[in-house]
């Protein structure tokens, strides 16, 4: 499939939608993406969303972004969790050099992938030496990079640290073929993302394959998307492909409320005044969540264009508008499967997926209740 010159990142990810859906039961059968689903997002330049201009990417708003994600959630919410994983990952291309990134990600696939903060690497001449496992990489089945995010000890076997004592923490990039992968994820839900682990042996990583993430003084890109950091940018992503599951699934709600009849003597599910008065409450719950998570970019992204900060109340807004909508999302799958009935439980129907999908994404770290106590903290701070 070519890219569709002249068409943007939402446009590109709904003209594929339709493939992604056809290709959804055997991503949920391999626990993979299909090749197809993999080629079509790359074509289209739909992991590159985020990727430097510099190199060849979008480098794209944040609103662009999330609805790229929500119209792929649609069709699969596996698909668009790989790919919200995948494109944030490429945001560290900001803090490398750009030789280094553009062997990364202008060459065969350009997918980098990671997992988890864990364990340390050594220093050693001219750069790292680690022996370790990582867990939880969406999407490394179809990278060609894998990184990892590991705190530093000397050449002299002490730990490192930053200035403000903390410790000095690196992300080490590294070929995917340097790694064994581990065929670990057997979870209820996003089962297609392959969020598997994996680890190296004596794997030694030269200093410009690391890089300082989310650190703003490292930075070599001066575009805005960078300042953000890669940690508010899945909050965001995230919250907006639970958006495209909850949208899909009250859709399907809705078609099924068309046409079914409830019994026979109750008539059709349309024509119940109880499921009209569900429908109306849940569209609205729906579109409120949406509103108030795009607005929240939206004021985030014109202040960031502006002043060239993100400020630690624009980190707070967005934690705060990601989690709830999270929530709301999984109240709304909630609602359109119970609506359901007992059409909802079977396999063959555009429910029992989307419910699994929902709730896995519901108990990621972007959706933690400590969120709300974070921001209610500082609220009660005067922040």
């Amino acid at each position: 499939m070519n890219a569709v010159p002249g068409v943007g990142l939402v446009e590109r990810a709904r003209a594929i939608a339709p493939l992604i859906a056809g290709e959804a039961d055997e991503i949920e059968r391999t626990r993979r993406l299909t090749p197809a689903v993999v080629s079509a997002l790359r074509e289209n330049g739909l992991y590159r969303a985020l990727l430097p201009q510099s190199l060849g990417g979008t480098e794209a708003a944040p609103e662009h972004f999330m609805q790229m994600l929500e119209e792929i959630a649609k069709a699969d919410a596996s698909t668009a969790w790989c790919l919200g994983q995948c494109s944030v990952c490429a945001m560290i291309a900001a803090w490398l050099d750009h030789d280094t990134a553009h062997e990364i990600f202008n060459t065969a696939q350009g997918i980098l992938a990671w997992g988890a903060i864990a364990h340390e690497a050594r220093a050693v001449d001219g750069g790292y030496r680690v022996t370790a496992r990582w867990d939880f990489a969406s999407g490394s089945r179809q990278a060609s990079w894998l990184g990892a995010h590991v705190r530093i000890v000397g050449a002299d076997g002490v730990p490192r640290r930053n200035a403000d004592g903390a410790a000095e923490v690196r992300t080490l990039l590294f070929p995917a073929a340097s790694a064994v992968l581990h065929d670990v994820w057997q979870a209820i839900g996003l089962a297609g993302t392959g969020t598997d682990s994996y680890e190296v042996a004596d794997l030694f990583v030269p200093e410009r394959f690391t890089a300082f993430r989310d650190v703003p003084s490292a930075l070599r890109e001066t575009g805005p998307l960078y300042r953000i950091g890669t940690g508010s940018t899945y909050s965001l992503g995230f919250a907006a492909v639970s958006l495209g599951v909850a949208r899909a699934t009250l859709d399907a709600a809705i078609a099924l409320a068309r046409g079914k009849h409830q019994s026979l003597a109750a008539g059709t599910m349309r024509d119940n005044q109880a499921v009209q008065g569900l429908i109306g409450r849940t569209e609205g719950d729906l579109r409120a969540a949406r509103a108030y998570l795009y607005a929240t970019a939206h004021a985030m992204w014109r202040e960031l264009s502006a002043t060239g900060e993100f400020s630690a109340a624009h980190r707070s807004a967005v934690r705060l508008a990601a989690t709830w909508t999270i929530h709301q999302s999984a109240k709304v799958v909630d609602t359109a499967y119970h609506m359901a009935g007992a059409t909802a439980v079977f396999r063959s129907n555009p429910f029992e997926r989307r419910f699994r999908d929902m709730h896995a994404i519901a108990q990621q770290i972007q959706a933690r209740d400590t969120h709300y106590e974070d921001v209610g903290k500082a609220i009660l701070a005067g922040g």
